[in-house]
């Protein structure tokens, strides 16, 4: 030791360099025993435990990003040995450790996204548009004191100089600042939660929002594309969100069936004794029976001609049949608006349209309760003498044709 000191004094050229690749071996083994030791432990004990929060903190790389503050302060507390370039060298690293710093506090700041996802409170409220609005400041604020240390100069110094480039700024960040004021409008008026069902027919979205951030919103359309909406676009229009109907536990059915109105005329008598025969018809038959017939007696009316007075007809029968059907349907939710309404007789028959809400939102049920009921109704209307409208084809213009 004392020869080696010796020479060391004797050499001091050659000292200084040995010095320098001892302390870039200590940089090397310092981060090795941060990064693959006491790193590698605290992985063992995050993995045993039994919350979750500490596993994101893992996954986001929060740790193995402050691991390189490790050879950075060797070098820091070192750095005499690299005179004349000492002051260079403490400023690097200096300006090293804040960037390790900012991307370490950006990790951070996902992590705890991500933390806050995994909880009930999130949905609905997602924070991700304000994390980001964040990681710019943040990230803007840490460039301005890198350049500040690299430079040795105090960072106030470049922040009031920030002041003249206002306009610059506002220019270069004019979509996030409007995204940012969107996000804000959208969180507080409760626009647009994660799994709403949205249409935004101007960017042909029409399907499932499954991302909303600080600049785009994502939505997952029906055929599987995704949609990439500007946030502050998606408040300069117009848009429909569905969340309303989820809510309400009712989805709208609105449909009509077209009447051939050539088939519509008063009921017979051979015809009212074959409706009363329709179960879910016997109590409006007899009701309506001797409410017509107290009518026309009362008025003196003689009702051996058809025209005079009132009668039942095919149309307000099938009509009524209609209603008692879905009155009695099980899928059919009879707390919402129910209606079974004429429309204005048109080129296309007459219509009569039903307005009537399913009891089940699930699209692909909402689909086969419709189906199911519209089946039964074109099915059940030549039961009333009465035929659908429907354009001639060239099976209608052929004599050899069976008729059903």
């Amino acid at each position: 030791m004392e020869a080696m000191t010796n020479w060391m004094l004797d050499n001091p050229e050659a000292a200084r360099w040995i010095s320098i690749g001892g302390v870039l071996l200590l940089c090397v083994f310092v981060f090795f025993v941060t990064k693959r030791l006491l790193l590698a432990l605290l992985t063992a004990l995050i993995r045993k435990s039994s919350v979750r929060w500490d596993d994101i903190l893992l996954e986001k790389g929060i740790f193995s990003r402050l691991a390189y503050l490790a050879p950075t302060l060797v070098i820091y507390h070192f750095a005499f040995l690299a005179e004349p370039a000492q002051a260079v060298v403490i400023r690097l690293a200096s300006a090293a450790m804040v960037l390790i710093f900012i991307l370490s506090a950006t990790a951070f700041l996902n992590a705890a996204n991500a933390i806050y996802e995994s909880t009930k409170m999130s949905h609905g409220r997602p924070i991700k548009a304000y994390i980001q609005v964040v990681k710019i400041v943040l990230t803007l604020f840490g460039f301005v004191v890198v350049v500040a240390v690299l430079f040795e100069r105090s960072p106030w110094v470049f922040l009031s100089g920030l002041g003249a480039m206002t306009a610059v700024l506002l220019l270069i960040f004019k979509d996030t600042i409007l995204s940012f004021v969107a996000s804000i409008q959208i969180l507080t008026y409760d626009m647009i939660q994660l799994g709403d069902w949205i249409e935004v027919p101007q960017y042909g979205a029409d399907g499932d929002v499954v991302d909303i951030s600080l600049h785009t919103i994502k939505v997952q359309n029906f055929d599987k594309t995704i949609t990439t909406i500007p946030t502050y676009k998606l408040i300069e229009g117009s848009f429909k969100n569905w969340r309303g109907m989820t809510l309400s536990g009712g989805r709208r059915i609105k449909r009509s069936i077209h009447i051939d109105m050539s088939t519509i005329r008063f009921c017979d008598a051979e015809m009212v004794g074959r409706f009363e025969k329709i179960r879910i018809l016997e109590e409006y038959i007899r009701t309506k029976r001797e409410e017509l017939q107290h009518y026309n007696e009362e008025h003196g009316i003689d009702d051996s001609v058809l025209v005079n007075g009132r009668r039942m007809t095919n149309i307000g029968t099938f009509r009524a049949y209609m209603q008692a059907y879905l009155r009695n349907h099980p899928s059919i939710d009879q707390r919402m608006t129910f209606l079974i309404r004429q429309l204005s007789p048109g080129p296309h028959g007459l219509p009569l349209e039903v307005y009537v809400f399913a009891n089940d939102t699930n699209w692909v049920k909402y689909e086969a309760i419709q189906a199911d009921i519209f089946d039964h109704l074109l099915a059940v209307v030549p039961q009333f003498g009465l035929r659908m409208f429907q354009y001639p084809t060239g099976y209608d213009f052929n004599p050899d044709a069976d008729r059903p």
